[in-house]
C-alpha cells in the first residue's frame, strides 16, 4: 500500500504544483478573467486521464488470459520508461518549473482563450496520463485481491491535493528539490518492482521464456499471505519465487538507474553559466576601454 501511496503522492503533487503555479500567476497579475479557461483545461485533462485509466482496467478484462498478460506486461514496461524519464526530468527542472510555466502562460494569454485551455490541458494532461498508466501497472502488480493498493493511490492523490492547496495558501514551505529527490529515489525502487512484474507477465503470456527457471523460492520463509509478505509486496512488489530473468532485469534496471539518479547533477558551472560569465567579462572590458579612452 505504501508504494502505491507514494506513487499517488508524487505524481499527484507534480500536477497540483502545476495547477497552483498557473492559478497563482493569474491571480497575482490581475488576470482572474483567464481562470475559467484554465480550469476548463484542467477539468478536461483530469477527465481524459480517468477515462484512460478506466479503459485500461475494463478493456483488458475482455481479453484472453495470455492477451491480458501480454498487454499488462507491455504497458508495465512502458510505464516504467515514462516514469523513469519523468523522475530524471523533474530532478533537473524542479527549480525552473515555475519560470517555464510562466513563460508558456504569458504566450497563451496573448493568443486567447483557446490557447489558455490548451496550455492547462497539456501541462496537467501529461502528468495525468503518466499517472494513470503507472498507477494501473503498479496496482496490477501489487494487487492481492483487496482494495488496499487502489486505496493507497487515492490517499496519495488526496494528500497531494491538500499539499498543493497549502502551497497555494502559503501555509506550507518545503525544499521541493530535496522532496523530489527523495521521492524520486523511492519511486525508482517501486518502478524496478513493476518492471520485474511486467517481465513475469510476458513470461506467462509465453512471449518470453524462462518461466520455470526460478532464481530462488522463499515462499516458506516469507509467505505471500503473511503481514510481512504483504508489506514487502505492497512496498517493493516483492515476489517470493521470482524467475532468473525477473531478478536479472530488476538488478540491471535498479542499480545503474539509482546510481545515476543519486549522482550530483554537476560539480561545476554549466556551459550556459560559463558563456554568460565570458560575455559579462567582455562587456566590462569594453566599458573600461571606452572610459579610459
Amino acid at each position: 500500500m505504501f508504494g502505491n501511496y507514494l506513487i499517488g503522492l508524487r505524481e499527484g503533487l507534480e500536477a497540483s504544483l502545476v495547477v497552483c503555479i498557473l492559478i497563482a500567476y493569474l491571480v497575482k497579475t490581475g488576470r482572474r478573467d483567464a481562470l475559467k479557461p484554465i480550469w476548463i483545461g484542467i477539468g478536461v485533462a483530469v477527465t481524459v486521464a480517468l477515462a484512460f485509466g478506466a479503459g485500461l482496467e475494463f478493456g483488458s478484462q475482455e481479453l484472453t488470459f495470455e492477451a491480458q498478460e501480454l498487454l499488462g506486461g507491455s504497458l508495465s514496461i512502458v510505464a516504467v520508461i515514462l516514469v523513469t524519464w519523468m523522475v530524471f526530468w523533474m530532478r533537473r527542472t524542479a527549480r525552473h518549473l515555475k519560470a517555464e510555466l510562466h513563460g508558456k502562460l504569458d504566450a497563451a494569454l496573448r493568443m486567447g482563450t483557446g490557447a489558455l485551455v490548451a496550455t492547462a490541458f497539456l501541462a496537467v494532461g501529461r502528468e495525468g496520463l503518466e499517472t494513470a498508466l503507472f498507477v494501473w501497472a503498479s496496482v496490477r502488480a501489487s494487487s492481492d485481491g483487496t482494495y488496499e493498493p487502489l486505496a493507497g493511490v487515492v490517499l496519495g492523490l488526496l494528500t497531494a491535493v491538500l499539499l498543493g492547496w497549502l502551497f497555494y495558501r502559503g501555509a506550507l514551505r518545503i525544499n521541493l528539490a530535496k522532496f523530489f529527490s527523495w521521492t524520486g529515489g523511492m519511486l525508482v525502487v517501486v518502478a524496478a518492482g513493476v518492471l520485474a512484474y511486467g517481465v513475469h507477465d510476458l513470461q506467462e503470456a509465453r512471449f518470453l521464456g524462462g518461466l520455470a527457471d526460478k532464481a530462488f523460492d522463499v515462499s516458506a520463509t516469507v509467505p505471500p499471505d503473511s503481514w510481512y509478505g504483504t508489506l514487502l509486496k505492497g512496498v517493493f512488489n516483492f515476489q517470493p519465487d521470482p524467475t532468473v530473468l525477473q531478478v536479472t532485469v530488476w538488478a540491471l534496471y535498479l542499480i545503474p538507474t539509482l546510481a545515476l539518479f543519486l549522482a550530483p547533477i554537476g560539480s561545476g558551472p554549466s556551459v550556459r553559466v560559463k558563456k554568460q560569465k565570458a560575455t559579462d567579462e567582455k562587456a566590462e572590458t569594453a566599458a573600461s576601454a571606452e572610459t579610459a579612452g
